[in-house]
């Protein structure tokens, strides 16, 4: 019987992957993509994170995944998959929402686009964008609409922080002041015509998502007009790691963590996203008897009293030392100074104030539950 070889998986590279290279990035695997989690030139995640909260930052997110659905029937596919409205957007505008296993858990969430009459862009993680791509194809085949795989067709830039807009107005000539947070407009950037501008983000900051050809030739020199047009403003290449921080101050939820394939909308505090009054879509009824037997569990932003760090998957305790939950995500806050978390809870420690215990390296450690977002935007424009 002949010898069976062990395959290593292959680990993908965007097309400015040499870059982040040769600006001395740590690269790091993330979800088989050769990543740059943070640019110690630069300062590393503390600097990069800064720099998106009092100026701007921009990051290669070219890792994740683009669907398009279009057709007659596209709108009714997209209501069928998501728990959003899409019948709401107008041509131009995008909304949050997630595709939902019909027992009201996550498939994903994703980023809806309007991009035409019967046209759909959806933007989703780079960890689920096979099993993402299956579910949409699987679950719009009765509709009159066509599936688009394009994950690979952009190399996708975010331009993010308070001097965003001012940084990429100099590169395109769409008028980025008239569009609106989550909204989308199309106009040359770096001398490539029609280019999607997405007035959108994953930081809690104000910015833009921009997609341009994928190869290496058009990427490479965009990535480096932007930073040669950002210098005036401070402009920083951003990695992974910032990009974590930054999102977790702003408590936006991230798939393996806050949201999954065993956590459901209302436990994950998602549902004025989550549009019941719609017609049926998939885990719409799971979601109406989840409502009447009540929350077990819900996610709640936690504060350190005492010194110590809460990390992923670390237990939550009472005051009693019996463990009742667990923390999704945590880390120091660069820009607030503290050590913060998101964690699963029972609702009866769900309440402002309520002191909980997190366990660090055997002991319990003092915090507290606050309210979320830890970090708010000065002047910040609702989707």
């Amino acid at each position: 019987m002949p010898a069976v070889e062990a395959t290593t998986p292959t680990i993908r590279k965007t097309a400015l992957n040499s870059v982040h290279r040769r600006m001395g990035a740590k690269m790091v695997e993330f979800n088989g993509w050769d990543m740059p989690v943070e640019y110690p030139s630069v300062g590393g995640i503390m600097a990069e994170h800064i720099a998106v909260r009092e100026g701007v930052g921009i990051f290669d997110v070219s890792h994740m995944g683009d669907l398009r659905l279009t057709g007659p029937e596209a709108l009714a596919a997209i209501q069928h998959i998501s728990m959003n409205d899409a019948s709401r957007l107008a041509v131009g505008q995008a909304q949050y929402s997630a595709l939902l296993y019909p027992q009201g858990t996550f498939v994903d969430d994703v980023i809806v686009h309007r991009l035409g009459e019967d046209d759909y862009l959806l933007v989703i993680n780079a960890g689920t964008r096979e099993k993402d791509f299956n579910w949409v194809r699987d679950h719009t085949r009765q509709f009159h609409c066509q599936l688009e795989e394009l994950s690979d067709s952009f190399t996708q830039i975010a331009i993010q922080g308070p001097k965003g807009a001012s940084l990429l107005q100099k590169l395109t000539d769409a008028n980025l002041s008239a569009v609106k947070f989550y909204w989308v407009t199309r106009g040359a950037v770096c001398g490539l015509p029609d280019t999607l501008i997405a007035r959108t983000g994953y930081t809690g900051e104000d910015g833009f998502e921009i997609y341009v050809p994928a190869d290496q030739a058009t990427s490479v020199r965009v990535w480096n007009e932007i930073l040669e047009a950002g210098k005036e403003f401070g402009v920083l290449p951003c990695g992974l790691g910032a990009r974590n921080t930054l999102r977790l101050e702003s408590s936006l939820s991230l798939y393996g963590h806050e949201i999954s394939d065993t956590i459901n909308v209302w436990e994950a505090g998602l549902g004025r996203f989550c549009k019941m009054e719609k017609p049926d879509f998939i885990g719409r009824a799971a979601l109406a008897r989840a409502t009447a037997e009540g929350l077990k569990r819900t996610l709640v932003g936690v504060e350190m009293v005492e010194r110590g760090i809460a990390r992923d998957q670390y237990k939550v305790l009472d005051d009693g030392s019996r463990e009742i939950g667990y923390v999704t995500s945590g880390s120091p806050a660069p820009f607030l100074k503290k050590n913060i978390a998101l964690a699963y809870v029972p609702p009866p420690f769900a309440a402002v104030g309520s002191t909980v215990r997190v366990e660090i390296r055997g002991q319990g450690v003092k915090a507290r539950v606050v309210s979320t977002p830890f970090y708010k935007r000065p002047g910040k424009l609702k989707p």
